[in-house]
């Protein structure tokens, strides 16, 4: 009877760290496709109107976010 009870444990102990190693594998697995997402533009929209009574253009720039810039010239090789 004893030694069912060790068993017991033993694989109920097993099955809860495969549990915790998957959940930890995972969280792992999203923060490293969170870091390796590029850095994306940020859209900023200024509006300029014709005048009255006219349709308004919107025209949108493009702003790097920050540190991109830096990051590219880092890693670019010698020109």
């Amino acid at each position: 009877m004893i030694a069912i009870l060790h068993f017991l444990t033993l694989v109920i102990t097993t099955m809860f760290a495969a549990a915790a190693a998957v959940l930890v594998n995972w969280l792992l697995l999203r923060g490293t496709f969170r870091l390796m997402r590029p850095a994306v533009a940020r859209r900023t929209a200024s509006r300029s109107f014709s005048g009255p009574g006219t349709a308004a253009s919107t025209k949108v720039r493009l702003h790097l976010v920050s540190g991109t810039v830096q990051a590219a010239r880092a890693f670019a090789g010698p020109r």
